[in-house]
C-alpha cells in the first residue's frame, strides 16, 4: 500500500483506452518555436518582438515570434515561418538557444537566435499581431513575458560573455 498520497492519486487517475486518450492531449505539453533575431544599433543590442493582437490582450506582455509546428515540420522551420507571418521578417542563419518551459502553463518554447538581416523592417501582417519591433536589450527585458525572459538573458551572455 503506498503512503505518499500523491503517487496514491497518480496511481488511482490512470486510465486506458479512449478516456486515456482524450486526458493525454489535456496534460500534454504544448510545443512551440520561435525566433529572437537581434541587431546592433548604435552599439545597443535591439531583439524583435511582437504584441498580440485584441482588445484583451491590451496589458499582455510582449513575446518573441512563435507558432505551433505544422505537421511534420522542424521546430526550426516552424521559428522561421512564425517570423515571417508575424513580422515579415526573413531571417538568415539561425542557431539553437534551447527551450523554456511556461511557469503556469503545460507549454514549451524551443527558441533560435541569429542576426536580423541588414535593413530589416518588422511590420505587423498577421491577425494575431498587433505591434512587431525592434527593442533595445533593456526595454525588451521589462515589456517580454517573464517565462521568457530567459532567452534574453542567454542571448545577452552568448553575445557579450562577462
Amino acid at each position: 500500500m503506498l503512503k505518499n498520497p500523491k503517487n496514491k492519486a497518480r496511481i488511482g487517475n490512470q486510465q486506458s483506452g479512449k478516456h486515456a486518450r482524450k486526458n493525454a492531449s489535456k496534460s500534454a505539453t504544448k510545443n512551440t518555436a520561435g525566433t529572437l533575431l537581434y541587431r546592433k544599433k548604435k552599439d545597443k543590442l535591439e531583439v524583435l518582438l511582437v504584441h498580440p493582437a485584441g482588445n484583451y490582450n491590451r496589458k499582455t506582455p510582449w513575446s518573441i515570434p512563435k507558432g505551433q509546428p505544422e505537421k511534420l515540420e522542424s521546430f526550426e522551420d516552424t521559428a522561421r515561418r512564425e517570423t515571417i507571418e508575424e513580422t515579415g521578417v526573413i531571417p538568415a542563419a539561425l542557431k539553437p538557444l534551447g527551450f523554456i518551459d511556461y511557469s503556469n502553463r503545460r507549454k514549451r518554447v524551443h527558441c533560435f537566435y541569429g542576426q536580423a538581416p541588414l535593413g530589416a523592417t518588422p511590420k505587423n501582417i498577421s491577425w494575431e499581431v498587433d505591434k512587431a519591433k525592434f527593442m533595445p536589450l533593456a526595454r525588451a527585458m521589462k515589456a517580454i513575458h517573464q517565462d521568457q525572459l530567459q532567452l534574453l538573458e542567454r542571448l545577452q551572455f552568448i553575445l557579450n560573455p562577462v
